[in-house]
């Protein structure tokens, strides 16, 4: 079936964490892949599903970084790879189609965030390829695990989709000059399309996908913005530490991850598919409201998607 932009009332809401959602969750025996589940929300998403009792896979760029941030936490696995570069993606799939396992669980949680910019091999704009193109590639070679056990696939956007649709004319700032926000926000954008295109592909062998808006988390994904610009987003109390106000958006990282898990396990998500989701449940239409809650209607739009779709197995040469 179909599923249009409708909360369903899942009886969880902003404040809920992922020790609320995952309640009652038994993984036991299957398996996950977290891009990103080494940081941030994305390391509490790594460990729930980990105690829920699935096996947890967590690629990786920086192999240091991640073992010291997983160390201790059972049922992980942790094997190189790099979103920006292609070949990289290809091994780590083959890598894990080699090991023979189905895959139940995909959660593409990585990225990077108004980043000065770079471009990867091909001369694409990093933000989109890192994360849109990167994590396109991924799902398309894992594709036969996740169609193996009718999988549901993640994509972590953000609510920063409202700052810009994809620019199909000028992906790349060739053209314009570069605008970090632009460029971040038409690949959140991008997540959220993707998601969207995969669950037309994917929903007659049983393959689901989910996009979503994880909260306002100021993690590592801040990295690259100055403190003024931090300063601008009033999300920090007089001693400099983040404010936590589920209700205005600003959450924990056991609130951030809630979401994503939300859409990789819960049963009331049997069936639907192709939705942008925040605050553990199906997200309205935005009617245009920069920063507001709900999804901008660019962002589930069919043509775009399917535009986009396009666009990627051109340029990667891949597809499901």
């Amino acid at each position: 079936m179909t599923t249009s932009q409708t909360p369903i009332h899942s009886g969880f809401g902003p404040a809920s964490t992922a020790a609320d959602v995952m309640q009652g969750i038994d993984l036991s025996g299957t398996t996950a892949i977290v891009t990103g589940g080494y940081s941030g929300i994305g390391l509490v998403t790594t460990r729930a599903l980990a105690d829920a009792g699935a096996t947890v896979v967590v690629p990786a760029r920086d192999m240091a970084k991640a073992g010291a941030a997983l160390d201790g936490i059972a049922n992980v696995e942790l094997a190189a790879m790099d979103l920006i570069d292609a070949q990289s993606v290809i091994d780590f799939a083959n890598r894990f189609l080699d090991s023979g396992r189905p895959l139940p669980i995909l959660i593409n949680s990585a990225g990077v965030m108004a980043t000065a910019l770079f471009r990867d091999a091909d001369g694409h704009e990093g933000q989109f390829a890192t994360n849109h193109l990167g994590h396109y590639r991924l799902t398309c070679a894992l594709w036969p695990a996740l169609r193996a056990h009718g999988g549901r696939v993640v994509a972590v956007s953000s609510r920063g989709h409202q700052i810009a649709p994809v620019d199909f004319d000028d992906i790349d700032f060739l053209e314009r000059p570069y605008d970090k926000w632009q460029a971040y926000g038409q690949a959140k954008t991008a997540n959220a399309l993707f998601a969207h295109g995969l669950d037309r592909r994917g929903r007659d062998h049983g393959v689901r996908a989910f996009s979503l808006h994880p909260g306002q988390i100021f993690t590592d994904l801040a990295r690259h913005l100055s403190a003024e610009e931090l300063s601008g987003f009033d999300a920090f109390d007089a001693d400099g530490n983040p404010k936590v106000d589920p209700e205005a958006g600003l959450k924990n990282v056991q609130q951030g991850a809630a979401t994503s898990l939300w859409c990789a396990t819960s049963p009331a998500l049997d069936g639907m598919g192709g939705v942008y989701c925040e605050d553990c449940d199906v997200a309205v239409i935005n009617q245009g409201e920069m920063g507001r809650k709900g999804v901008a209607a660019w962002a589930t739009d069919d043509a775009a998607a399917e535009r986009l779709w396009a666009l990627s197995a051109d340029w990667t040469g891949m597809t499901i």
